[in-house]
């Protein structure tokens, strides 16, 4: 057993090199050098003296001590050899006086590689120091499409803002997120002040990770710390200690193996995917037979009041016949006008006192405070309507809309006598993109000539869409998907704009959050097992449709036989699996086939849809062509495209 500082480091050592020889790996240092052999280095930068975070520091810059080191820069040489005594006496000034001259060292791909100093970084990682000073020349690589290069200039443009090297992600786009997590532009130069806070807070969260043994998970510190802050929010960082975030992670720890795993989502695409025949106890009092006690009560909350959203007035419609589904035994409390995270918060922990052991909470806005309550809060059930939303303490849920649309693509080009349909959305969130493409493939399944025209309703300073699709001479138009209650107008659904500015409604899709709520709560006790079992391995997802009952399209009375006896085989095939309307040979606007025959999209592929179908009039918007609205819900569900094409008009 070793006696001396420098007998337990050389026992590290040497543990580490037998685990790396054990697992094929290489047991020395890594050697800068050697790496750059085959490497094109573009440029080279000073960046002076800097913290180098000592996570970071990984290998040597040439091969002459390289084996003097196992790969944790813990000793290989005898404790009795000349490096030793070194080793010992440099350990010895540092606890007494502190090493205060710099080393030399090379930054590449946000890695370090000591030049000068070795043994003082050895030294320093023993003590368990978070970072050492450094004078550094950064050597950067020639662009490239390789994953990690990409991140690597993504992580330059960070740094060009932020000076801050210690956050690295494995994921594009993350520092991005960060940025609008943290309140921040993409290209605000950051004060020393907000840079020293990040730095300590960042500092102390690695130390609680790592207590938490983060570094067992393929997870880097920087990808834990992007779910950490969007969970509790960035102030929640302030004036933490290290053991009050690493008690704050072990709540959300099932988030953070979640996001392990690629925060995958179980999309449950019928109700009875999740029927078991078990029963367990501790939900035994959400039965809503016989064994249901005589009083249950649920929550619901709205974003707006019922009379301003047509969003609102849908799912106020489905909680009334949610009462009335189950005879007296359920009642709910409203909570309407919740638009900020704290009103959202607030609603959420007045429905709690107030008994409720449900909560629904009805818009994508509130998913992560539902998320945060439901941590606060694990004695209740909390749901989010949302789509493609990836978090292990709730269950989400959505409809396939996009049948409908298929199916109202299909009335309007057997209807129209033209070539020429439009199709008024909102913003390109997740399941939006589906929405259209539905509608014009349902439409060409009918007509192979015709053409469905894509409008924006929530683009800055847009014309009204109705009135550029008229000039067009457009007349069957899919616009919103219900009436407002408080602005009636007859412009939803499908409807026909004629010549003399009045509107024929022909079909309108429908959402039936009522039947989409009690079957939620009827399968809440059945699925808990299965559920449990998912908990930080997938995110569980209701994506129901036409099979459960919970959409379906009506159509006017003055709708042709013939349509009308198309709809009902469509809408009969679809509801029983026989018919899918992403089915066979597809293509997109570019030309490029997103489907082969023979073949279907999965329900993946559908909520992640990023380009529009080959007959489709129009283009994906950036975030910055949006109204704020649509920005704040395209940050949170925003599509990625990773090609936005447009077609002019022919």
């Amino acid at each position: 057993m070793p006696d001396t500082d420098y007998g337990y480091a050389l026992k590290m050592g040497r543990k580490r090199y037998q685990d790396a020889l054990a697992r094929g790996e290489y047991p020395y240092l890594p050697v800068l050098d050697n790496i750059l052999a085959n490497t094109d280095i573009v440029a080279t930068v000073n960046l002076g003296v800097m913290d180098i975070p000592l996570a970071k520091m990984v290998g040597t810059k040439t091969a002459e001590r390289s084996s003097s080191f196992a790969s944790n820069f813990m000793p290989l040489l005898p404790e009795r050899s000349e490096f030793g005594a070194k080793w010992t006496s440099l350990y010895k000034y540092q606890v007494e006086e502190g090493i205060q001259e710099p080393v030399v060292a090379y930054e590449f791909m946000n890695q370090f590689y000591v030049q000068e100093g070795n043994k003082r970084v050895s030294v320093m990682k023993y003590l368990g120091a978070y970072s050492i000073p450094g004078s550094v020349t950064r050597l950067i690589p020639k662009r490239t499409d390789d994953k990690e290069n990409r991140l690597y200039y993504e992580f330059l443009d960070f740094y060009r803002i932020s000076s801050n090297c210690d956050v690295w992600f494995s994921k594009e786009g993350s520092y991005k997120k960060l940025l609008e997590l943290m309140g921040m532009e993409p290209d605000q130069v950051w004060t020393q002040e907000e840079r020293l806070f990040f730095r300590s807070s960042y500092g102390r969260f690695a130390k609680a990770y790592s207590m938490a043994h983060g570094d067992q998970l393929q997870l880097t510190e920087g990808d834990a710390f992007l779910v950490y802050i969007e969970i509790y929010g960035y102030d929640s960082v302030k004036g933490q200690t290290e053991r009050e975030m690493y008690r704050a992670l072990m709540k959300i720890w099932e988030e953070i193996q979640l996001a392990n795993r690629g925060r995958k989502v179980e999309l449950i695409e019928e109700p009875e995917e999740m029927e078991t025949e078990h029963k367990p106890s501790i939900w035994k009092w959400l039965l809503p037979a016989d064994d249901m006690p005589e009083h249950l009560k649920i929550g619901f909350i709205y974003a707006d009041t019922i009379e301003n959203s047509s969003w609102n007035y849908g799912h106020e419609l489905g909680r009334q016949y949610l009462e009335e589904a189950f005879e007296g035994r359920i009642s709910t409390v409203v909570i309407e006008g919740a638009d900020t995270e704290g009103d959202i918060a607030r609603a959420i922990e007045k429905l709690v006192q107030a008994g409720c052991t449900m909560i629904f909470t009805t818009n994508s806005k509130m998913v992560n405070q539902s998320v945060r309550s439901a941590i606060l809060h694990p004695e209740v059930k909390i749901y989010n309507c949302s789509v493609n939303m990836s978090y292990s303490s709730i269950c989400t849920y959505y409809a396939r809309m996009y049948e409908a649309k298929f199916l109202m693509g299909a009335i309007a080009a057997a209807l129209s006598r033209e070539d020429r349909l439009g199709y008024i959305a909102e913003q390109p969130t997740y399941g939006m993109l589906a929405d259209i493409n539905a509608f014009a493939l349902g439409a060409r399944m009918v007509n192979p000539y015709v053409e469905v025209h894509l409008e924006w309703a929530r683009r800055k300073e847009a014309q009204h869409t109705e009135d550029i699709l008229h000039e067009k001479g457009i007349h069957y138009i899919s616009g919103h998907d219900m009436i407002n209650p408080d602005h009636p107008s007859r412009e939803y659904g499908l409807y026909r704009k004629n010549e003399d500015g009045t509107v024929t409604n022909l079909a309108m899709p429908v959402w039936h959050w009522g039947k989409f709520y009690e079957q939620i709560i009827r399968l809440a006790f059945k699925s808990t097992e299965e559920i449990e079992a998912m908990k930080g391995k997938k995110a569980v997802n209701y994506w129901w449709g036409m099979s459960a009952d919970v959409i379906d399209v009506i159509c006017s009375e003055n709708m042709p036989n013939g349509t009308r006896r198309l709809i009902e085989f469509l809408k009969n095939s679809i509801r029983a699996g026989s018919f899918h309307p992403f089915d066979g040979l597809i293509y997109a606007q570019d030309g490029s086939a997103k489907c082969t025959q023979g073949k279907s999209l999965n329900a993946e592929e559908i909520i992640t849809m990023n380009w529009l179908a080959q007959n489709v009039v129009g283009y994906i918007p950036k975030i910055g062509e949006m109204n704020e609205r649509a920005q704040e819900l395209m940050q949170l569900q925003g599509i990625k495209a990773t090609e936005q094409t447009e077609m002019e008009n022919e």
